[in-house]
């Protein structure tokens, strides 16, 4: 009995291991295959100039990249309020029939595909406003971003051990202030996890911006005006085709990376030196 657990564990262990290699491989491969594809095509103009017309050759993603970061500063801006609150809210006061309809709401909300919430927002903002906008393009992605943020935070909060919210309670102090000052600090390195998943999620999207943000040749003018982005520019130049801009969708992914990479480092960096402080 004693050899076929030790054969079962060593197999399992076997298994385990295996599907990681099998993981981490067809990461590093599509990394790899996007970082040599890229690489040639990245200089000082594709960071400083913007697209050049058809046949010319050279330009760069400038106001792509500007636009992205636009894009994800408003996405975030409506997601993480409403996505931690209603986490908050699922974890600490949701176990009652409305508390079982949001979370079941959050959970088809995971699914369904982007492309519905883009037509949703063009009917509900782009619409009534006559115009393609960054704004609407920030709404869609700030959707997109609730319900991955409203689990994870639901799940985070879960996980702190409930000593620490009646250590607070017997010292008198609120719910509301146990929550905020014990429990949700005690949550923020999963909470932050979450958070990073659903930016880099959004920040991949390219079929709700085609009927909200839409894209823009030129820089940005205004959040009720088109607004380029990564994804589009990217989505645009690869059905092209001109081989300068296949080289330049190439590009624009492996930069589209490297923002991602970029912003979920410095919030781990900030977060981290928060928590030693």
């Amino acid at each position: 009995m004693q050899l076929r657990r030790k054969a079962t564990s060593l197999v399992m262990e076997a298994l385990v291991l295996g599907c990681t290699v099998v993981g981490v491989v067809a990461l590093v491969s599509v990394l790899g295959y996007v970082a040599v594809n890229g690489l040639p095509a990245i200089n000082l103009d594709f960071f400083t100039q913007l697209p050049k017309p058809v046949g010319e050759p050279g330009g760069g993603m400038a106001n792509a990249i500007v636009g992205t970061l636009l894009l994800l500063g408003l996405a975030s801006a409506i997601g993480l309020p409403v996505g931690i609150a209603a986490g908050i809210y699922l974890a600490e006061f949701g176990d009652n029939p409305l508390g079982t309809a949001v979370r079941f709401v959050t959970d088809i909300f995971t699914g369904v595909p982007t492309i519905a919430i883009g037509i949703f927002v063009y009917t509900l903002v782009v619409l009534p406003m006559r115009s393609f906008s960054a704004l609407a393009g920030g709404i869609a992605l700030g959707i997109i971003m609730i319900p991955t943020i409203t689990r994870t935070t639901e799940e985070m909060l879960r996980l702190v051990p409930h000593s620490l919210r009646e250590a607070g309670l017997a010292l008198g102090i609120p719910q509301w202030r146990t929550t905020l000052s014990i429990v949700l600090p005690g949550a923020a390195g999963g909470i932050l996890t979450g958070i990073m998943l659903a930016v880099a999620r959004a920040g991949g999207e390219t079929a709700p911006l085609l009927f909200t943000a839409f894209g823009n040749r030129f820089w940005h003018s205004g959040l009720d005006q088109p607004v380029a982005a990564m994804t589009l520019q990217i989505f645009n130049y690869a059905i092209s085709p001109y081989d300068d801009w296949h080289a330049q969708a190439w590009a624009g992914s492996l930069v589209l990376v490297g923002i991602i990479l970029v912003l979920s480092v410095a919030a781990r960096y900030f977060a981290s030196r928060k928590r030693f402080s």
